[in-house]
């Protein structure tokens, strides 16, 4: 298996084991299509290396039907690796008129609030907080606590964020951000979204 080898190697005391296994918060952002299926792919390894999952899902409605949700829970009650919880705190935020967002707001909030017990317990390995980047965009959530919350969890947590506008005070404390850019999409051409691709 390819190794991975860093272009720097600071001088921060740690071994190289220490510094290859700190935990990391990631940041999926952007305006391409990507970012929950890029987080949903980590939650594939973190399944296979026996870690416990758990998904928070912040705007997709709880309606939705996603395809990964059916995937890694079927995956997690196998039995051969790690066990997946799956959370889903909104109906459709994204695009709700801005003056019937109140109760939408008190949910992201609890669903915060959730994410920061589960924290604080070590409860998983690794936190997909999918779509997370609207309610601190929005002001729903504040961004400074966020950050806070995040820098001093305790443990071996990954955390996962995606969603478009992550603040810049999210991005510059993740150790690896990656700007989903669109350079052509179906949807341009008219075409709506299809079972496999979308969902």
């Amino acid at each position: 298996m390819p190794q991975g080898q860093p272009s720097v190697v600071p001088d921060d005391g740690l071994t190289t084991r220490q510094r290859r296994n700190r935990p990391l918060v990631v940041v999926h952002t952007g305006v391409g299509k990507g970012k929950s299926t890029a987080a949903f792919g980590l939650a594939l390894r973190a399944w296979n290396q026996g870690w416990p999952i758990g998904v928070f899902q912040f705007v997709k409605s709880a309606k939705w039907k996603v395809g990964e949700e059916n995937a890694l829970k079927v995956l997690g009650a196998s039995g051969e690796g790690g066990t997946v919880d799956w959370h889903k705190m909104g109906e459709g935020w994204s695009w709700v008129q801005r003056d019937e967002q109140l109760d939408n707001e008190e949910k992201a909030r609890e669903g915060w609030e959730q994410v920061k017990r589960d924290l604080a317990a070590e409860t998983y390995r690794l936190y997909v907080l999918d779509e997370f980047a609207y309610p601190m965009h929005w002001g729903w959530v504040d961004t400074d606590e966020v950050v806070d919350v995040l820098r001093n969890r305790p443990g071996t947590q990954h955390v996962v964020i995606t969603g478009r506008n992550a603040p810049e005070k999210l991005v510059d404390l993740a150790d690896l951000v990656t700007d989903m850019s669109k350079v052509k999409h179906p949807m341009d051409a008219g075409q709506k979204g299809q079972r496999g691709i979308e969902w």
